[in-house]
């Protein structure tokens, strides 16, 4: 993926991952991660993928508040990260378990 489109990938879902409202209920912020997910892995963005999937998770499980917006900021730094690798994907993962367990 040229560089030009990987930048503007990244800012599209950076806006998203923005403009989501944790109070606008859980079921419109789960269609938004929805979304972001399907998008990072159309563009084979695996950190943000796994970061996206570990999220729909934790809002499953009733997680909501302040704590959502920690895990927004795990999406956005695994959006923005430099490798999109497997490796990545898994210390993407790892760092998700032991911050928010």
């Amino acid at each position: 993926m040229p560089n030009d489109d990987v930048a503007e990938i990244r800012g599209e879902l950076a806006r998203r991952i923005a403009a989501i409202a944790p109070r606008r209920g859980a079921a419109a912020l789960a269609r938004e991660i929805d979304a972001i997910r399907r998008i990072a892995h159309h563009n084979n963005m695996l950190p943000a993928v796994t970061v996206a999937h570990l999220l729909e998770s934790a809002l499953a499980r009733g997680e909501q508040g302040a704590l959502v917006h920690d895990w927004l900021a795990m999406l956005d730094e695994a959006v923005h990260s430099d490798c999109q690798d497997a490796a990545t994907s898994d210390a993407f993962a790892a760092a998700c378990q032991v911050r928010f367990a």
